[in-house]
């Protein structure tokens, strides 16, 4: 029988695992849009595949069809409610991006893009220096510094609230798991979870890493993101239980809902907003390929 300690640790391990996300700071100062939009590709193929296979498929095979889909619009709903809540930054297509034979002159007669307020701000900037009222250029190089540091800090923040609101039912699948007897069930979603708590991480540490802050404060945080909201949502599932029996069915299609949610609300849509566009499609699909081998393999 599972103990409360076995779930802690599981759920621990897969929470640290997020981490390890983090550790790319310590080899690079500033991390390229291509690899970071590759990393959110990857996260989010490893969370689609994650949903289907590891909770959806399981959650089937343990309840009813209408229990899991009960599940999964409750957890898309909980996310969704949950971006009203807390703040997020979305990307923004700020260009037209010329592909398969089509000419810059074609993306000139389109309709600009809204403007960019990050540009607004330069050109007012220079207006003011035309007219000698700007402040000296070292000022203004500082105060660039603190507002772009304050930025990512604020990015970073922002991630972590999206980690954090898709951890807590991942963990509570697991608890759920767990103390329904379905002990190969849990250990899959750990693993799982664990995989895709890996490039969360690396989403969450970058743009930490740019406010300035220490490379082992950045790991701490990034760690913490993963781990206390995957144990506490542990925790909890595991004890609900004991109030009513056969909630994994629901639970596994609210963790799914949610995960599912952040791909399309969050991930891919930031991971597309940089020109590279091949190489987050690619990583997507290398994720969920993992994610599958990984799962025959542990089934196996």
């Amino acid at each position: 029988m599972t103990t409360l300690a076995s779930v802690l640790g599981v759920t621990t391990v897969a929470g640290v695992a997020t981490g390890i996300g983090a550790l790319p700071v310590f080899f690079r100062h500033r991390v390229t849009h291509r690899i970071y939009d590759g990393a959110l590709g990857l996260a989010a193929g490893l969370m689609v595949a994650a949903s289907v296979f590891g909770l959806v498929i399981p959650g089937m095979e343990e309840g009813t069809l209408r229990a899991v889909m009960t599940g999964v619009l409750l957890g898309g709903a909980t996310l969704l409610g949950g971006n009203y809540l807390i703040p997020h930054l979305h990307a923004e297509y700020r260009a037209w991006f010329v592909e398969g034979g089509a000419t810059a002159d074609d993306a000139a007669v389109m309709e600009p893009p809204t403007g960019d307020s990050v540009a607004e701000g330069a050109a007012t900037r220079g207006s003011a220096a035309e007219g000698g009222d700007a402040e000296p250029e070292s000022v203004d190089e500082d105060a660039g510094t603190l507002a772009e540091r304050e930025s990512s800090l604020r990015k970073a923040l922002l991630i972590g609230g999206a980690i954090t609101l898709h951890n807590a039912p991942e963990g509570l699948a697991i608890g759920v798991a767990f103390a329904s007897g379905l002990e190969e069930v849990a250990l899959l979603l750990a693993v799982v979870i664990g995989l895709q708590n890996v490039p969360d991480g690396f989403a969450f540490a970058v743009p930490m890493a740019e406010t300035g802050m220490s490379n082992l404060r950045v790991v701490w945080y990034t760690t913490l993101s993963g781990v206390v909201p995957q144990v506490v949502a542990a925790v909890f599932g595991f004890s609900l239980v004991s109030v009513g029996a056969g909630l994994f069915p629901v639970s596994s299609g609210f963790a799914a809902g949610a995960m599912l949610a952040v791909v399309f609300r969050e991930l891919i849509p930031s991971s597309h907003g940089h020109g590279h566009a091949d190489a987050a499609t690619g990583a997507f699909l290398v994720g969920f390929v993992l994610l599958v081998v990984v799962d025959a393999v542990v089934v196996v």
